[in-house]
């Protein structure tokens, strides 16, 4: 049974439920960052092409793409609590099938389209998380606090793929792949627990949410909130080209071996947890999270063309390029949510964050399976040409989406004032 309280004493729990958010999400990020990074073992190990093994790393984000506003608008009726246990629940199952019975063994190695179906299903169930703990960060903090504390939790996101990019590359070339998602299994279901035990759901009241007026249409109706989410599949171009093939770049290009792919990895991942941190705390403070989206966009733009043009050139030109495109990638999601949630209204947050999480994790699918056609086109010159000007994108939507905002603002405010005078 959900638990709920109106208590304003109730609030000094909100950095304890921030704490629970950010573990579920790490949780998610371990598994969805760390099965690409192990692609390069996976191609092996498995034996697949370059198109199947874009297609596996990609069944992820398709599942979370084609869930996403189902979960949303599961969790503005049933709640935070009920879903995320859900959620956690189902993506550790899907992880131990896989375990038991899709991992390459001696006299048989599983079908791409099976094991791709079954992350598909490990996706969809974990998408889950993404909508109920942000809705759970918006009903427990005020605006003033929501971009940092939505960055909090975001940055779980790059800290559990830098936790991922580690340890399950090193599990499955130690002990094979039937351990690692073995591992990513148990981790789901032990947090499934955590939750049952320490989430509180707190109530919605019309004076927590602050945007009674705006959030009385549904941000499904709204082209202002579409913008913004397409916003953010803009930015998820460089992001996920880097989560998912830098390694096989690296590799393919320099030579480079495991362990310094990994780093590199790494570092991506922190300095992109560190980004969203500074972003959120800046913007809570100066009010302009759309300004800061557009210069990230900006930034990821002329590094990722950049990139592309020095791709096959200095290999220490081009691994700073890429991790300049790599942090760019992951800077913007605390804010991008953020931003979302709040124009959407509290009581439309998991609808929203729903919507957002649909437009990013189903570019997640598109991307891996669309560079080894551009590849097979061109080379990793298109490749980064492409992903740069796609993260240009995100500037005239960006712009769109506030001068929409603003409108509608214009015109609530206006019905308000003649509805006063009548």
């Amino acid at each position: 049974m959900t638990t709920t309280t109106t208590n304003p004493s109730a609030t000094r729990y909100r950095w304890f439920i921030l704490f629970i958010g950010v573990l579920a999400q790490i949780t998610f990020a371990i598994g969805f960052a760390g099965i690409p990074v192990s692609g390069v073992l996976m191609r092996t190990d498995y034996q697949f092409s370059m198109a199947e093994l874009g297609f596996v790393l990609g069944c992820m984000g398709l599942g979370v793409g084609l869930s996403e506003i189902i979960w949303g608008v599961l969790t503005d009726k049933l709640g935070d609590k009920i879903v995320l246990i859900i959620g956690l629940a189902l993506m550790g199952a899907a992880y131990l099938v896989i375990s038991y019975g899709f991992v390459p063994t001696a006299d048989r190695l599983p079908d791409y389209r099976a094991l791709g179906a079954l992350l598909i299903v490990a996706g969809a169930v974990g998408g889950s998380i993404n909508s109920s703990s942000g809705r759970a960060v918006m009903t427990w903090f005020q605006d003033h606090e929501r971009g940092f504390a939505m960055s909090v939790r975001q940055t779980a996101i790059p800290v559990g793929a830098a936790i991922g990019s580690v340890t399950v590359p090193h599990i499955a070339s130690s002990f094979g792949f039937d351990a690692a998602f073995l591992t990513l299994g148990a981790l789901c279901l032990v947090m499934a627990v955590v939750v049952s035990i320490w989430m509180i759901e707190l109530a919605i009241t019309p004076g927590a949410a602050g945007e009674a007026a705006q959030a009385a249409v549904s941000p499904l109706k709204r082209l202002s909130v579409w913008k913004i989410a397409l916003a953010g599949a803009a930015l998820t171009f460089p992001q996920m080209a880097v989560l998912t093939f830098a390694s096989v770049y690296l590799t393919d290009q320099y030579q480079l071996n495991l362990a310094l792919i990994t780093i590199i990895a790494f570092v991506i991942q922190i300095g992109g947890g560190v980004l969203r941190l500074v972003t959120g705390h800046l913007t809570d403070k100066r009010k302009n999270r759309r300004q800061v989206i557009c210069m990230i966009a900006i930034i990821a733009g002329i590094a990722g063309i950049v990139l592309g043009l020095f791709s096959e050139q200095n290999v220490y030109v081009a691994v700073g390029l890429l991790v300049i495109t790599g942090l760019a990638g992951n800077a913007w999601h605390g804010i991008g949510y953020t931003e979302i949630a709040v124009v959407a209204g509290v009581r439309y947050a998991g609808r929203a964050l729903g919507m957002m999480g649909m437009t990013v994790f189903a570019v997640s699918f598109v991307i891996p399976y669309m560079i080894p056609f551009i590849l097979h086109l061109s080379s990793w010159l298109g490749v980064w040409i492409v992903v740069g000007i796609a993260s240009l994108l995100a500037l005239p939507l960006m712009a769109d989406a506030g001068q929409l905002s603003m409108r509608r603002g214009t015109r609530l405010f206006r019905n308000k004032e003649g509805d006063h005078v009548g």
